[in-house]
């Protein structure tokens, strides 16, 4: 296969209708990290697996993935995506619905191009349907969040291991199940993936309150101006005094409050109460359990230089 970009573009360029899939080559041509290939192909490669397989694996996981970033944006009203304009922000609403459904649907497409034995087939596409179905719990939790009058850690952390935690735990098993790693590495990989995918969300949670919106791709401090209850303003929350805590509650439940002012309110209260390092600390203490579950992928030490480094890179992220 040609680089994943070269392959789209092979695989949309010229498709009718041209509203229908200018959207889609559009999402998938912008600049992004490409992380869920690479997890895919990091996977594979420990194993030294087909590289084609894993090229298509990994076309279908980058698709799912800008699958479910379209409908996001339409769910959040969001504006700017990886710096440009979203897809429905460009276009319409329905145009990015229909194109994220049909993005989807090539994604599985993908995996029965696959030339491995059948039953690994079968294994990676029950595996994506799984990740699929798990991604669009979670999204769904997010959005009931917003509008719920409580929600616990222990809430937040599940729902952000089903929306964003579960594909990366998908990829690395798939990146495995084509290369046939054995039973005991596969489910390593697995661990490996939602442990990096809740630490990568946290990190990210922590970047749209203290990120520097042109290095971060989109605008800092969404979260706060949708209300969203993400790890940083749990945490700022619990370690709140009184007074801290019922106005967090008062400006998340406020309407039409000037997003400037409220952002810095926020935040404020956030610094006062180091809500800051205790999400760092969260997030190291997810980054160890990748490492531990390195442990249990029976390859080389050498083999798994690349993914311990891709670890190290992710916990100190910037975008």
């Amino acid at each position: 296969m040609e680089s994943i970009e070269e392959y789209f573009d092979i695989l949309f360029q010229g498709q009718e209708p041209k509203t229908l899939y200018e959207p889609i080559l559009y999402t998938l041509m912008q600049p992004g990290k490409r992380l869920r290939p690479r997890l895919i192909h990091l996977a594979a490669g420990m194993f030294d697996g087909d590289k084609e397989n894993a090229d298509l694996v990994a076309s279908a996981y980058e698709m799912l993935h800008n699958f479910t970033l379209i409908h996001d944006d339409i769910m959040d009203k969001a504006d700017i995506r990886r710096g440009h304009p979203t897809v429905h922000k460009k276009w319409n609403t329905n145009v990015a619905i229909l194109s994220g459904d049909a993005l989807v649907v090539t994604a599985l497409l993908q995996i029965h191009k696959l030339t491995c034995n059948p039953e690994t087939v079968l294994a990676v596409a029950k595996l994506f349907a799984q990740v699929s179905m798990e991604t669009c719990k979670g999204q769904q939790y997010d959005l009931d969040f917003e509008s719920a009058e409580t929600v616990t850690i222990e809430q937040y952390l599940k729902m952000i291991q089903m929306k964003t935690a579960t594909m990366f735990a998908g990829c690395l098993k798939s990146g495995g199940l084509v290369a046939h790693a054995d039973e005991e590495s596969l489910q390593a990989l697995y661990d490996l993936g939602i442990h990096l995918g809740i630490a990568f969300q946290l990190a990210d949670d922590l970047l749209d309150v203290y990120a520097d919106s042109k290095v971060f791709g989109k605008a800092v401090g969404s979260d706060i101006k949708d209300n969203k209850k993400t790890f940083i303003y749990l945490k700022a929350e619990e370690l709140a005094n009184k007074e801290q805590a019922c106005r967090l509650h008062t400006l998340f439940s406020t309407p039409n409050l000037d997003e400037k002012t409220k952002f810095q309110e926020v935040k404020a209260i956030f610094d006062a109460v180091n809500a800051k390092q205790a999400t760092e600390e969260k997030i190291s203490y997810y980054i160890d359990k990748c490492f531990e579950d390195i442990e249990h992928i029976h390859v080389d030490e050498i083999k798994k230089t690349e993914v311990k480094t891709l670890i190290q890179q992710l916990k100190n992220r910037s975008k």
